[in-house]
């Protein structure tokens, strides 16, 4: 079903221009760019925010102009059915802009929309790089170093300054002149809060993701494996984690067919967190979450046939999974298309079980913060980069 048109909403009359206007188009940018202003604001209490992006960052004080991570799709031919829907938000955002005229556009995470966003805005010479008064800041860089490594060089074009959340990644642009600065990765950041932990009595975790259409897919393998785990485990539950009403909507339809384990899953908004004693997770930022609290378990991943085959010809990486990325081994297997299959799934469970699965997944964790926060990152290392990309450069 396509994605309705977008309306977005005026900054308030009366009010000065707001400072910054931030596109965040997928629910872990919302979080990210939230955590972001969060700090922004305890620097600067008057700072004025504007918003394409979802909940976390109206919680977090800015105007909502538009809930666009509502409306995060992923996988080419995903795209391709809403691209009129992409096609809109592209215009109203551009006239937004014109007409506001906010000080600085910080784009978040989102390259497919973000990266043609900031190309646009040196086109129209908005852009302090064409010449104008708008900054175009970039926060969580694409992932060139997995496909597409020649982006770099249109982003220095069209981008004023990078923060990058792996300590890999400025290596990736010492070739151009596009400043990008390791900023550390928010999961890593003092009092950042998993929204998962471990616990060797807890449920099994089933955690398809964030996004309806890849859910679709990863469920019902995600399901069968626990129905065949339950076999050898009769007293098991599971708890899945919800990010809104389309994810829920498309596990309660799955979980209505499956009458035989649907009373043993339990379904939680993933504002209330879960502990779990093993966890089947897609590949996005769950994974990490995952990784980083230690629960040992696997990555499954099924996309669209199509989206999946154009992948495997663009795509320069051994793993999905960044954790298993950033370790340079399959600490947490991955399954990927047809190898996600119910029996190789609950049996990797089953493993998971034997203490010494979580002390191998607690040391891989205790690897990962520290290759994620070094060089140590103060905790409002971010902020402290937007304030000075906003304030300080005239």
């Amino acid at each position: 079903m396509a994605i309705p048109p977008p309306t977005l909403q005026p900054w308030p009359a009366g009010e000065a221009p707001p400072d910054v206007l931030v596109i965040a188009g997928e629910a872990s940018g919302d979080e990210h760019a939230a955590r972001l202003i969060q700090g922004l604001r305890a620097r600067r209490p008057n700072v004025r925010v504007a918003a394409l992006g979802g909940p976390e960052l109206k919680a977090a004080g800015a105007t909502l102009l538009y809930d666009l991570s509502a409306h995060a799709v992923v996988g080419l031919m995903e795209v391709l059915k809403n691209y009129g829907f992409f096609q809109d938000v592209m215009a109203q955002t551009l006239a937004w802009i014109q007409k506001h005229q906010p000080r600085a556009v910080l784009l978040v995470d989102y390259p497919g929309f973000n990266l043609r966003l900031a190309k646009k805005l040196f086109r129209n010479g908005s852009s302090r790089r064409a010449g104008g008064k708008l900054a175009v800041l970039y926060y969580i860089s694409p992932q060139i170093w997995a496909w597409k490594a020649n982006r770099r060089f249109s982003m220095a074009k069209h981008l004023d300054a990078l923060a990058v959340i792996f300590p890999f990644e400025p290596a990736y642009f010492t070739d151009t002149n596009l400043p990008a600065n390791f900023v550390g990765h928010p999961f890593a950041a003092a009092g950042h809060r998993l929204p998962v932990s471990y616990d060797a009595n807890g449920p099994v975790l089933l955690l398809p993701g964030s996004r309806t259409a890849p859910v679709s897919r990863i469920f019902p393998a995600m399901l069968a494996a626990f129905a065949l785990y339950r076999r050898a485990r009769p007293n098991a539950r599971a708890v899945t984690l919800v990010s809104g009403p389309g994810v829920r909507a498309e596990l309660e339809r799955q979980l209505a067919a499956r009458p035989d384990i649907a009373p043993h899953i339990t379904l939680r908004p993933i504002e209330e967190c879960a502990s779990g004693r093993t966890v089947l997770t897609s590949s996005g930022t769950m994974s990490l979450s995952c990784a980083l609290a230690g629960i040992p378990g696997a990555i499954v991943y099924r996309a669209n046939p199509i989206t999946y085959f154009v992948g495997r010809l663009v795509v320069n990486v051994p793993y999905l999974g960044i954790a298993n990325l950033l370790l340079g081994q399959s600490a947490w297997p991955e399954f990927i298309q047809g190898d996600a299959k119910p029996t190789a799934l609950s049996q990797r469970l089953l493993e998971c079980e034997a203490p010494a699965a979580h002390e191998q997944a607690a040391k891989d964790a205790k690897k990962l913060r520290a290759l994620l926060g070094e060089p140590a990152a103060a905790p409002d290392a971010p902020a402290r980069w937007l304030e000075e990309k906003l304030f300080n450069h005239g």
